[in-house]
């Protein structure tokens, strides 16, 4: 599940809300409740803090959903997510470790890619 409209519906189905009860609950109308979960509409910021309270979540987590699928959205490569999994399992020092190599790797890239062009 990656979109908002979804994931409102589905917490709002989990509660036990009907779209006209959870329009009512952050007072807005229940037209406007359905083009948020039909039609892809994005709530403005006071809307979104509103459905967070009520459905007991996070604006983050209906925006962008769990953990896992912002990842997967934002990191397209199924290894290197495997990977950075991993990574998080190790004991702090080692996770550090790994973070400080991989930051010299990037910055020692961009300035190579600098001088290049």
């Amino acid at each position: 599940m990656n979109d908002l409209g979804e994931r409102i519906q589905k917490l709002r189905k989990e509660a036990g809300y009907t779209q006209q009860e959870l329009a009512k609950k952050i007072e807005i109308s229940h037209t406007q409740m359905a083009r948020y979960e039909i039609k892809g509409v994005q709530p403005p910021a006071d809307v979104l803090k509103k459905l967070a309270d009520v459905l007991g979540t996070s604006v983050d987590f209906l925006i962008f959903g769990t953990s896992e699928e912002k990842a997967q959205n934002a990191l397209q490569d199924a290894e290197l997510i495997r990977q950075f999994k991993e990574v998080d399992q190790l004991p702090d020092g080692e996770k550090i470790t790994i973070l400080k190599v991989i930051s010299a790797y990037i910055r020692d890239f961009k300035t190579r890619q600098a001088y290049a062009h």
